[in-house]
C-alpha cells in the first residue's frame, strides 16, 4: 500500500472516530443534565428543608461544615439528599429498633391489648409500639428514596465526566485527522509502507 493511500485511510477513520466521540460526549452530555435536572425535579417538591445541624454530638468536621453551609437550603441535589440521608435521619433512626424489631414488638403489644382489651397499660404499649413501628417504617423509606436520589445524581456525575473525556478524546483525534489530511498533500505517492 502507498503512503498517500494510507494516510487517507488513517485520516478518515480518525475523522470517523473523532465524529463518534463527540456525539457520544453529547449524548453523555446529555444523560448527566438529565439526571441533575430529575433530582432536582423529585426532591425540590418535597420541601426538605436541611437543619443547621444534624443533632449527632460526635460528628466529623466535614460533616458539621456541610449542615451549616446548607442550612435552611431546600434539598435539591443528590449529594445534598445523601448527607440528609446518612447523617440526619439515619443518625436519628439509629437510636430506634430496626423495622423488623419494630414491627414484632408491635405484633406483640398488639395481641396483649386485644387479649385484655381493659388494662390501659397496655393499650397504652400498643400505641407506642405502633407508633414506633410508624416513624421506623417512614423514616427508612425516606432514607432509601433520597438514597436512590443521590445514587442517580451521581450517575449524572459520572455521565458528565465521561462527556468530558470523550469530548477531548474527540478533540484529539479531530486534530490527529486533520494533521493526517495535511500530512497527506506532502507525502509521496509513489513511497510504500
Amino acid at each position: 500500500m502507498n503512503r498517500k493511500s494510507f494516510d487517507k485511510i488513517a485520516s478518515v477513520i480518525g475523522l470517523l472516530l473523532a465524529g463518534f466521540l463527540i456525539i457520544l460526549g453529547g449524548i453523555l452530555q446529555y444523560g448527566g443534565n438529565f439526571a441533575h435536572d430529575q433530582v432536582a425535579a423529585q426532591l425540590k417538591p418535597q420541601a426538605i428543608t436541611i437543619p443547621a445541624d444534624n443533632g449527632d454530638p460526635k460528628v466529623t468536621a466535614d460533616v458539621k461544615k456541610f449542615f451549616a453551609d446548607n442550612a435552611d437550603k431546600v434539598m435539591t441535589t443528590g449529594k445534598q439528599a445523601e448527607m440528609y440521608a446518612d447523617h440526619y435521619i439515619g443518625f436519628h433512626l439509629s437510636a430506634m429498633p430496626t423495622y423488623a424489631a419494630a414491627s414484632g414488638a408491635n405484633r406483640a403489644a398488639a395481641a396483649a391489648a386485644a387479649a385484655d382489651p381493659a388494662n390501659a397499660d397496655l393499650q397504652a404499649k400498643a400505641k407506642q409500639a405502633s407508633g414506633t413501628v410508624e416513624t421506623v417504617f417512614k423514616g427508612q423509606a425516606l432514607r432509601g428514596m433520597l438514597l436512590n436520589a443521590y445514587a442517580f445524581g451521581m450517575l449524572g456525575d459520572i455521565a458528565m465526566v465521561a462527556s468530558y473525556v470523550t469530548f477531548v478524546g474527540g478533540l484529539i483525534f479531530l486534530i490527529l485527522s486533520l494533521l493526517g489530511f495535511a500530512h497527506l498533500r506532502r507525502a509521496e505517492t509513489d513511497s510504500i509502507i
